[in-house]
This record gives structure tokens, C-alpha cells and sequence, in this order.
């Protein structure tokens, strides 16, 4: 076959190093974009994107000749250096190590848009470590809490 055929729809989800809400109104919609030229400089598309104070929600459709974890390392990567660059933050910016990413179907799209569209209504009923754990029971992922997140005092997310 001449040409490679592929539907892949990966949401991305990530929050800022020890859950800290750094992310700020005002300068949020330009790490929106600066993420967005990430992704469309890599070959994929962006779908949707939004940000809480301490997360970051990415909806892709992804190429194959990328391997996942590349593509979000480089996202990490080049927009904690934006943001340490423009010296947005007085202090240095990082986002947390790792990362969730679950894949969905084509018929799927427009829902998952709609709640990544919706982060800022849905995050006042329910706090990110919540949502995220919902996510992992949700696609049965196996997770240990001593390991979802590092924290300023040294807790784990499930303590």
C-alpha cells in the first residue's frame, strides 16, 4: 500500500510541577498557542486545549510517526523554556514528570471537546487529583498513589 491510513485521538492530560497553580489568566490563551505550534510543527493537529491554574488538557489527532511520549516530552520541554524565557513567572517554571494520555474514537471527538472546553466549569465541582484518578479507574489503568504526583511536602497524591 502506497500511503499510510491512520484515526488517532489522544487526550493528553499533565499538571504543573507539585500541582502548583501557576498558570494565570492572563497569559494562559499565549501557552495555548505556543503549545499549539508545538504540536502543529510536529505534524499533528490540534483539536482542543485548556488550561486550569495547575493542569493542562491536550486533545490531538495524532500522526504515527511519533512516538507519544516523544511528542509530550518536547510539549514539557519547549514550553517551560517559553515561559522561563519570557520570564512570565518570577520563579522557574516546570511542569510534573510524567503524564496521562488516553486514546478515543473518532465518534468521540465532539466530546471530548466539549469537556475540555468546559475545565473551568467542571473544576469547580470536582479538583484535578479527582478528576485524574477518575481517568485511570475510568480506562482501567493501574496506578500506585505514592507515584501519581510529587508534592511540596512530600505526600503522595492519595495521602
Amino acid at each position: 500500500m502506497a500511503n499510510t491510513f491512520t484515526q488517532i485521538y489522544i487526550h493528553i492530560v499533565f499538571s504543573v510541577r507539585s500541582r502548583a497553580s501557576l498558570i494565570k489568566e492572563e497569559w494562559r490563551k499565549n501557552l495555548h498557542q505556543y503549545i499549539t505550534g508545538i504540536v502543529q510543527n510536529k505534524g499533528h493537529k490540534m483539536l482542543a486545549i485548556n488550561s486550569m491554574p495547575d493542569h493542562i488538557h491536550i486533545f490531538i489527532g495524532m500522526k504515527p510517526d511519533t512516538a507519544l511520549s516523544d511528542l509530550v516530552r518536547d510539549i514539557k520541554a519547549n514550553s517551560s523554556k517559553w515561559i522561563n524565557e519570557e520570564k512570565i513567572k518570577p520563579k522557574k517554571f516546570e511542569w510534573q514528570a510524567g503524564y496521562g494520555a488516553f486514546s478515543y474514537s473518532h465518534s468521540q471527538i465532539g466530546e471530548v471537546i466539549l469537556y475540555i472546553k468546559r475545565q473551568q466549569k467542571h473544576h469547580r465541582l470536582k479538583p484535578f487529583k479527582e478528576e485524574f484518578i477518575e481517568f485511570l479507574k475510568k480506562y482501567e489503568i493501574p496506578y500506585n498513589p505514592q507515584y501519581l504526583f510529587d508534592v511540596e511536602d512530600g505526600t503522595a497524591i492519595g495521602d
